[in-house]
């Protein structure tokens, strides 16, 4: 299983592009796409390629063969790991900084299973479509371990209760439970799920980049502030906005009537 991403060969991903879109899709099906440190070093890579191609406006994450990702892979965590192919880049705490700081849309494509570390990467992403398939878990606990890491993505999208709840037992939510708890933002049928990602994607795509780069980082680094200190923040951020040309161009079609064509500047 080999991907290539410029010169760039990976053996646990594929990256695909189409327009301005970049699907990174998890690629060891028979292991359901278990994430270990050479998926996670290889995801880096794959993520720094995507934030700095411009031309490049979105990324979606997807599963190869029917899930996302069954969790951490437990053959490279008890010492049996092979990264050979890249220096090594970081480990899955640099993976989920990585993600929530991403200055560009991230939307997940969530089918099957999304355990432990996967569901790691759908809690960091933006936005989380899963189809009725979807299986969302923190089963740790039964192996003797604990979800450290990911509860700090968890957190902000889960009721405190029922993260308790799933952290102590163990349990898996169907896609319906994962939607009431905060973890998926739209859940449909399996047949609509590729579509419907394709259709959020190509809306992002058709935004400001520079709209969405700078909402997204106020949205990150305003969310602790007092109301206090992020009224006036956001405000100063609104006025910076409203000189770039993409601002500018969104006026004049509101006026023109027509649609805006954005160049990210």
């Amino acid at each position: 299983m080999t991907g290539t991403e410029g010169e760039r060969r990976y053996a646990t991903i594929l990256v695909e592009r189409v327009g301005a879109v970049t699907t990174i899709v998890l690629n060891v099906p028979e292991r359901r796409n278990a994430i270990g440190p050479q998926m996670v070093n290889e995801l880096l890579y794959a993520l720094e390629d995507v934030a700095q191609d411009a031309e490049q406006r979105v990324l979606v994450v997807r599963g190869a063969g029917g899930s996302f990702c069954a969790g951490g892979d437990l053959k490279q965590m008890s010492g049996d790991s092979d990264t050979t192919g890249l220096p090594p880049r970081g480990d899955y705490v640099d993976l989920l900084l990585a993600v929530q700081r991403f200055d560009k849309p991230i939307l997940t494509q969530v089918e099957g299973y999304a355990m432990g570390g996967g569901l790691g990467l759908v809690a960091a992403a933006h936005l989380a479509l899963g189809s009725t398939t979807a299986v969302l878990g923190t089963p740790e606990i039964r192996r003797g371990l604990f979800p450290m890491m990911i509860l700090s993505v968890l957190r902000p999208l889960v009721p405190a209760r029922k993260l308790m709840q799933m952290a102590l037992l163990g349990e898996k939510l169907d896609a319906q439970e994962a939607l009431a708890a905060g973890l998926l933002t739209e859940v449909v049928t399996e047949v609509e799920l590729a579509p419907r990602v394709a259709e959020w994607a190509n809306k992002l795509a058709a935004l400001s980049p520079v709209a969405l780069r700078m909402g997204l980082q106020a949205m990150r680094e305003t969310r602790q502030m007092p109301m206090e200190e992020a009224l006036p923040d956001l405000r100063a951020r609104l006025f910076t906005l409203l000189g770039t040309e993409d601002a500018q161009e969104g006026l004049r079609a509101f006026f023109e009537k027509r649609e805006p064509v954005f160049k990210g500047r």
